[in-house]
């Protein structure tokens, strides 16, 4: 049996490992902030020791990109601090972590897609607290693998889908910045692209270092809400392209955020499905559990 030890549980990561398809014989264990916090670092080695686990992901992370600039210091401690900490622990116990990061370690100014081994430059306080604990991670552990991705949603928490649903619900017509580009990705298949890469890592053969993984394709915050109302059964709202600044934020986002992922494609042969279809799968999901619920 192969224990895996997830941080993280609300999240939407998190909550897609919870539900995804592990090999039989996975003893897999969630915990939330309440059992191990990435906040307070001195207390994560026993945590992890006490759990004994064969391989540990970090799914946990300060995401609220806006509220991290008006306070650095907490999204440094978990962004950096914590997996640092985490690291050093799984390096004492000889264990390979998998830790998650965003396409906000970029400034968005590259005209194509990124790949890993591009400059680094991030924008924002999220941006260089994330990139702050990749070096950490690395600096640590060399059995790390770092996983990058952008744009995630899942029929559950807060996401662009469900914020797009929701306002169609409430207003006729909806604003769409069209100048920021990515590629959107859901939540469950980067669960399923963590799951046969940790396979691998639990088995001694995987790759380490740093990888990319989004959903095939790419395009912007306009045409991801255009999809979202084609594909769905609902509201369809009158969308206005807007560029960003008519939408000013405290944290600057970086204007081009697709990630190249032929690296990890290459490497453990995991093919990244069209957004689009995936898009459609999620919104599915969401139809089933609002009839459910019903």
């Amino acid at each position: 049996m192969s224990r895996v030890l997830v941080i993280g549980r609300q999240g939407q990561i998190a909550r897609a490992l919870a539900g995804a398809a592990w090999p039989e014989g996975t003893d897999l264990s969630c915990q939330g902030r309440d059992e191990i916090d990435l906040a307070k670092p001195a207390s994560l080695a026993h945590a992890v020791a006490a759990r004994a686990p064969d391989l540990v992901i970090n799914a946990a992370a300060f995401t609220e990109v806006d509220r991290a600039e008006s306070e650095p210091a907490l999204a440094f401690a978990i962004n950096r601090d914590g997996p640092a900490a985490l690291a050093r622990a799984c390096a004492a116990l000889g264990l390979p972590l998998f830790h998650l990061s965003t396409d906000y370690v970029f400034d968005g100014r590259k005209a194509g897609a990124y790949v890993e081994d591009d400059p680094v430059n991030p924008l924002s306080v999220y941006g260089a607290s994330k990139e702050a604990g990749e070096r950490a991670v690395r600096a640590a552990l060399p059995t790390h693998l770092i996983l990058r991705s952008a744009w995630i949603y899942s029929p559950e928490g807060r996401n662009f889908v469900r914020t797009m649903l929701a306002r169609a619900l409430e207003a006729p017509e909806i604003r769409v910045v069209d100048d920021q580009w990515g590629c959107p990705t859901a939540a469950s298949d980067v669960a399923r692209a963590i799951v046969a890469a940790g396979t691998r890592l639990l088995a001694g053969n995987g790759e380490f270092g740093t990888f990319h993984f989004c959903g095939s394709g790419s395009t912007n915050w306009y045409g991801f809400a255009q999809a979202i109302f084609q594909l769905n059964q609902g509201p369809r709202p009158n969308l206005i392209a807007v560029p960003t600044s008519a939408f000013p934020t405290p944290a600057r986002r970086p204007p081009n955020s697709v990630l190249d992922g032929a690296k990890f494609r290459r490497l453990y042969g995991i093919e990244a499905r069209p957004w689009r279809e995936s898009l459609a799968g999620c919104l599915a999901e969401i139809r089933s559990r609002e009839t459910t619920t019903a």
